[in-house]
């Protein structure tokens, strides 16, 4: 056991764990940043081979290192990997590569973690959920003929990797639209079909024409503080985020055939050999003792900070704050929010134990 207690672990070197790393860096704060991949970027480096950011490079930048590319855009995922791991060179970053965390719980005011590479402690610990995120597989998966390949996202890399026959895309989200446009673009044999409910799409000509204007709105004006943002927020988990870059009528020019949500087994036709499910995450906080969560299973915080569990934070969630609060280019202002809140209770403990 290692009996050094840090002042703050973060959990997570993606970009929010990394953005707030970039905060607490100036305050001379004792910290680390923990992550199970062996290299910053792992986990984007481990996608599927074309993905691309789905907003443009002048608004995936974190604070104070601007992404290396023309502003409009949309950067590849190793070329975001390779972005992070030179962020957290650039502003020498205390990470710890290969350790992954497997329980935390508060005692006596310290935070204990049960990782890899033994027992951590800490007085704060910054949370980011893409650390422990869990692929969310509809239960109507079990239903389906045991000769057809499931797989979720996740764990697609491009269409040589796909059996021959007919393909199912499940969700019409973002993820789901770009697989399914590869698949009908790429594939000699077998009809590709995308199944769900598409999301509301966002032109090309909103972020070419009006890209400040649309970036403030969905930044600054769809946040918990106004009340269309609060509204906007109640159905956030139920719909999901907004196309971009690529729609609906894409993917039909492509080839490929929209379908209903996938409900049963009957749903899936006859000539499918493999299901995709671009069914997201869900949320999966159970490794967090005493953990209050939402509706949804997602912690009950107060932008990131969690009352019940004090020292605790989040930074990363869906909708945290604003519409931006889970992109690249929104994590940024909740890291700030969340340090600030740190380091201010943390300077109010050290005056009460002077006084």
């Amino acid at each position: 056991m290692d009996s050094h207690i840090y002042d703050v672990l973060v959990i997570g070197a993606g970009q929010s764990g990394l953005a707030a790393g970039y905060y607490l860096k100036p305050s001379g704060t004792d910290f680390g940043i923990l992550d199970g991949a062996d290299r910053v970027g792992d986990v984007w480096r481990r996608r599927w081979d074309s993905l691309r950011l789905f907003t443009p490079a002048r608004y995936s930048s974190l604070p104070g290192l601007k992404f290396p590319a023309a502003g409009g855009s949309y950067p590849g995922k190793d070329a975001f990997a390779d972005y992070l791991e030179s962020y957290a060179q650039q502003f020498q970053l205390p990470v710890r590569t290969g350790i992954r965390v497997h329980s935390v719980r508060r005692r006596d005011g310290v935070f204990e973690m049960q990782t890899s590479a033994g027992e951590l402690l800490a007085r704060n610990v910054i949370a980011t959920p893409g650390a422990n995120s869990t692929p969310n597989i509809p239960a109507v998966a079990q239903e389906l003929d045991s000769g057809i390949t499931q797989l979720h996202s996740s764990q697609y890399r491009g269409p040589s990797g796909i059996p021959e026959g007919g393909v199912v895309v499940g969700g019409a989200g973002t993820s789901g639209a770009e697989i399914a446009l590869e698949l009908a673009q790429n594939r000699l044999a077998g009809t590709v079909y995308l199944a769900g409910t598409p999301t509301k799409h966002i032109p090309d000509a909103v972020f070419r024409f009006a890209g400040p204007l649309y970036w403030r709105l969905v930044n600054s004006l769809l946040t918990l503080d106004t009340k269309p943002g609060r509204k906007v927020a109640a159905r956030f988990h139920q719909h999901g985020a907004p196309l971009i870059r690529v729609s609906i009528e894409d993917v039909e020019r492509a080839g490929a055939v929209q379908l209903p949500r996938i409900s049963s087994a009957a749903d899936v036709p006859p000539d499918v050999g493999t299901v995709i499910w671009a069914t997201g995450f869900r949320p999966d906080f159970g490794w967090i003792e005493g953990l209050p969560t939402d509706d949804g299973g997602w912690p009950a915080t107060s932008r990131g900070v969690v009352p019940e569990l004090p020292g605790l934070y989040f930074v990363g969630m869906p909708f945290q704050y604003a519409l931006t609060s889970g992109i690249v280019g929104g994590v940024g202002r909740d890291a700030e929010y969340v340090v600030e809140h740190l380091l201010r209770i943390r300077a109010a403990q050290g005056a009460s134990s002077r006084a």
